[in-house]
């Protein structure tokens, strides 16, 4: 019985194709398109703020979303609430002691998927020098190819997460006493992240780098 080479090897083809697309994707962090704000609550009312400064890969894997991971580092002293007075007091060692402690981490080390685009990632923050466990309720914006202007095709993901954290825990206990009782500042801090990445070009095959010109031969 004659076999053909073909459809001998079309099931490996197969295989092989099947491994590659379920590899994970490593998406680095844009920080000129994405957010990572905060907010606590002033007296009465709640007041905003973000980091400008980050950096952070995720990897994302479409077909098997608990293999996927995410590592940030946030520059504590790029902290922004739109008042130079009160940063000024956020980066002293009455809350982030941004001389001392200059980066925000986090780093996964969980994923739990959840109902349709939704998803939990669990993972250690590190914040003035502590280290905590949080989790954080995630959701998949969309991920995909993207080409516009004819400035060729990059691949992007979007992301949402929140999460609340107390910030004694990590050691920032300013506060004050009003007279009436209770006090100026809330314990709770909401955290919100709005990501957007792009995917890392892989670096090309050895063999695609343009050839050596060969030596032109010396005139006698």
């Amino acid at each position: 019985m004659k076999v053909r080479l073909p459809l001998l090897f079309a099931p490996l083809l197969l295989l092989a194709a099947s491994a590659v697309f379920a590899d994970p994707v490593t998406y680095n962090i844009d920080p000129a398109h994405s957010l990572v704000g905060f907010n606590v609550r002033h007296f009465f009312s709640r007041t905003p703020g973000r980091f400008k400064e980050f950096t952070g890969t995720i990897q994302y894997d479409e077909k098997n979303l608990a293999a996927s991971s995410v590592n940030v580092t946030i520059q504590a002293a790029s902290i922004n609430t739109e008042n130079e007075r009160r940063d000024g007091d956020l980066k002293s060692a009455n809350f982030f002691a941004v001389d001392s402690f200059p980066t925000l981490t986090f780093k996964s080390t969980k994923i739990v998927p959840g109902a349709s685009n939704a998803f939990q990632i669990l993972g250690d923050l590190t914040m003035r020098g502590v280290t905590k466990p949080v989790t954080l309720d995630a959701s998949l914006m969309g991920v995909g190819d993207v080409s516009m202007g004819g400035r060729g095709t990059r691949r992007m993901a979007g992301f949402e997460a929140k999460t609340t954290v107390n910030r004694k825990d990590f050691g920032i206990i300013w506060n004050r006493t009003l007279d009436q009782g209770g006090t100026m500042l809330g314990d709770d801090v909401a955290i919100t992240l709005q990501i957007e990445a792009d995917a890392m070009r892989a670096a090309p095959p050895a063999g695609d780098k343009p050839a050596d010109k060969p030596a032109t031969p010396d005139k006698k």
